[in-house]
């Protein structure tokens, strides 16, 4: 373990995360071995009298956040809008993330970044998405971009990759860079075609077509949200486990910072899923959240719950509140960011 408190491994370029351990077959993290982090099923959870954090439901302080986030400028003079990356575990909620945000903004729930239901990653290639802001003349971009890539797996042929998902952060990868999946694509491909995919057999690399040799501060990630299921903390493998922390180390090398978004807090409690405000008193939510805490290896501090819009045909003031509350979280991070890459160079 390391001074910022996450486990030390080494980078497997082309091998994906949680793959089955075998003689031949370089790996990160060890065998998956499911996790017990249930709650005991006698027990009664109910609301707590206070809430643990206090968040301010009111139309007005949603509309507070909602001018802090249209009017956000990243501090960074030599960069227009803060890259946020989106990372986690296939169906997790990455792309509803962003949907849903875009939806807070629009007034209307729509499906900006599209969204699947399947057991893979229906992402396959890196995009990105420009929140747009209300203007008076219209929608106006801020200056946040989300970043959508596709899910980590725990098999050697699914999944994104520590190397590729570095390159992204890094800069190096160029936007639509599309995934390789073996058992979708045909073996028989140019290698035009195959050197504009992510692939655990073809990390992303200068030859990459659109590879970026020196990317600027601009395109370059400024700051890394892990995004979790609530209601699959308890099934997470250990090999899950050591994936995020392997990702966190490296990414905190790059100098980094990294949040967290629990998704589905409604689907975990009851209470929350009839009123979303009581979600900082659900006694239920706050003991997930430490389980996701061990899960990712990081402070609960780091950690958001939100609800993304899913089955709902209109806005709701509540969820607005709760989603622009992690976007807030977010940015504060990117702020850090741009803070400490200064500072470096002051030192410099």
């Amino acid at each position: 373990m390391n001074d910022r408190g996450c486990f030390s491994g080494k980078i497997a370029q082309g091998f994906s995360f949680g793959a089955a351990v075998s003689s031949n077959s370089p790996v990160l993290g060890p065998a998956a071995e499911a996790v017990d982090n249930s709650p005991k099923k006698n027990v009664e959870w109910g609301l707590l009298d206070s809430p643990w954090r206090n968040v301010d439901f009111t139309e007005e302080n949603r509309e507070v956040l909602m001018h802090y986030i249209a009017s956000y400028k990243p501090s960074c003079e030599s960069v227009s809008e803060a890259r946020v990356l989106l990372l986690g575990p296939v169906g997790a909620g990455k792309s509803s993330f962003i949907s849903s945000v875009h939806s807070v903004f629009s007034g209307r729930v729509t499906n900006r970044a599209m969204v699947g239901t399947s057991g893979t990653s229906f992402t396959q290639k890196l995009r990105t998405f420009t929140i747009q802001g209300r203007g008076e003349s219209g929608d106006q971009p801020t200056g946040l971009v989300l970043c959508d890539v596709m899910g980590l797996g725990e098999g050697e042929m699914s999944g994104l990759t520590l190397h590729d998902a570095l390159a992204v952060i890094r800069g190096h990868t160029p936007e639509g860079h599309k995934v390789h999946m073996r058992e979708r694509q045909p073996m028989l491909e140019s290698s035009t075609q195959n050197q504009n995919k992510f692939s655990p057999e073809q990390p992303v690399r200068p030859e990459t077509v659109g590879y970026v040799k020196k990317p600027s501060a601009k395109e370059k990630v400024h700051c890394v949200a892990f995004v979790v299921d609530a209601t699959k903390i308890e099934s997470h493998t250990k090999g899950m486990a050591s994936t995020f922390r392997q990702l966190r180390e490296h990414i905190s090398d790059l100098g980094v910072h990294q949040v967290a978004l629990l998704t589905h807090v409604d689907q975990v409690c009851q209470a929350t899923a009839g009123d979303i405000t009581k979600v900082y008193r659900s006694q239920l939510l706050k003991k997930t959240m430490e389980r996701a805490a061990v899960l990712l290896g990081m402070s609960m501090s780091y950690i958001v719950p939100v609800k993304n819009y899913s089955s709902e045909l209109d806005v709701d003031g509540n969820i607005d509140t709760l989603l622009l509350c992690a976007v807030k979280h977010i940015l504060q991070y990117v702020d850090l960011y741009f803070k400490d890459n200064l500072e470096a160079k002051v030192v410099l």
